[in-house]
């Protein structure tokens, strides 16, 4: 794949000092961490290495990846090691994709309190498909899931949801069975909705009562009890946003669809068009007007406040699994789910699924030059701090 003529880091690096100037003081060590690593990215000033070709001699430089989890560059190494290791969990069976969103109006309360509010939305969501899968009037069975955390919209707004991956049926209750959904529904979205919100709602304010949350800002006058009953009104009043996709199919195309998922980060390279005069233009999809492909022109500065909104507290996991799949169960129950599903199949499974890949950490590349000869490695490049001083400090950040 060409790499974009235009990257996230060149925006940081062009105006990373103009948005320090603004909103420096708001900075979390996060963010901060987040920016320089992004700032210095496959540049020299990291090392690398130098390949050359043994037929040719063309040499090429590549410079190391910061590795950081929300840099546009670097969630493709973490993404085939992880995908790679989850292949020996798929079940032969379809999967479903539900998505759960938070209702805008507690997009502040989520911007003071991440870590305590993606929390609750991870388990409140657990509970509620665990829970409802469970009953009898539905799906009558123990399921699995894997979850995994947005927190943005195409145009970088604060856009908080869990994307949940999940074989389509579960064990019986006794465990002697498998139930499979029907083929075109999951779980109706009405219950899951109402659950949902009841139950986050219920998490929510034990925190809010045990003085748990940070309410800071445009959320201080939420600290008078009177204020968090009518904060919250509104709240029991809406229908929360509960969407479930069709049916992914089976462990063939699973893992593709996981690709799109997983790793992702706020904004790809890919996305963005132009950055003139102080304004970056980017691609979006408008799902409201059927995934309408559009262009947003926005400040460079606002661009970078909007990107950092998605930075994630230090050790914050944001892809979880839960019931048949969580991590102390995972191959005991997936055993039994295999013996059930091979029992209750009456033809043959078909055609193996593809393996996938074992990731390299430099894989022999062909020379683009004389198409005939392999690149081998000849030298390593190593970290240069001077040339990070160099990077940084026009950004006004300390390199000692």
């Amino acid at each position: 794949m060409n790499r974009p003529s235009l990257e996230v880091a060149d925006v940081v690096r062009q105006y990373g000092a103009a948005y320090l100037a603004r909103y420096g003081s708001a900075l979390s060590p996060e963010q901060s961490r987040a920016l320089r690593a992004i700032a210095v990215c496959r540049t020299a000033a990291l090392g690398g290495h130098a390949t050359q070709c043994d037929q040719c001699g063309h040499c090429e430089l590549t410079y190391n990846s910061c590795g950081n989890r929300h840099c546009p560059k670097c969630p493709g190494r973490a993404q085939a090691a992880w995908l790679a290791a989850r292949e020996a969990d798929l079940l032969d069976v379809p999967y479903v994709h539900v998505v759960f969103t938070l209702p805008h109006l507690l997009s502040p309360l989520a911007l003071h309190n991440p870590r305590v509010m993606y929390n609750l939305l991870f388990q409140a969501v657990a509970e509620t498909l665990l829970t409802v899968a469970r009953d009898p009037q539905h799906l009558g069975a123990d399921i699995g899931f894997l979850a995994v955390l947005h927190t943005w919209g195409q145009t970088l707004h604060h856009h908080p949801h869990l994307h949940c991956v999940v074989p389509g049926g579960g064990l019986s209750p006794d465990g002697t069975r498998w139930r499979a959904c029907r083929p075109t529904f999951f779980l109706p979205v009405r219950v899951l909705s109402r659950v949902f919100r009841r139950l986050f709602l219920t998490m929510l304010c034990q925190t809010y009562t045990a003085g748990a949350l940070t309410l800071e800002g445009h959320c201080h006058p939420l600290t008078a009890p009177v204020r968090w009953q009518q904060f919250l009104s509104p709240l029991r009043a809406t229908e929360w946003v509960v969407y479930a996709k069709p049916p992914v199919g089976g462990p063939g195309p699973v893992l593709q669809y996981l690709a799109r998922y997983t790793h992702r980060v706020a904004i790809s390279n890919h996305r963005l068009m132009t950055l003139e005069d102080g304004r970056v233009t980017f691609r979006w999809k408008d799902y409201a007007h059927g995934n309408r492909p559009r262009l947003m022109t926005l400040d460079a500065v606002e661009f970078i406040r909007r990107f950092l909104l998605h930075i994630l507290p230090a050790g914050f996991q944001r892809l979880r699994h839960y019931g048949l799949l969580a991590n102390r169960v995972r191959q005991a129950k997936l055993g039994v789910c295999r013996m059930l599903l091979q029992q209750a199949s009456a033809t043959p499974s078909g055609p193996p699924r593809p393996q996938a890949a074992p990731a390299q950490e430099y894989p022999a590349a062909g020379c683009p030059v004389c198409q005939r000869g392999r690149m081998a490695w000849v030298e390593t490049l190593r970290l240069q701090p001077a040339l990070v001083a160099r990077w940084m400090q026009p950004l006004g950040w300390d390199t000692s």
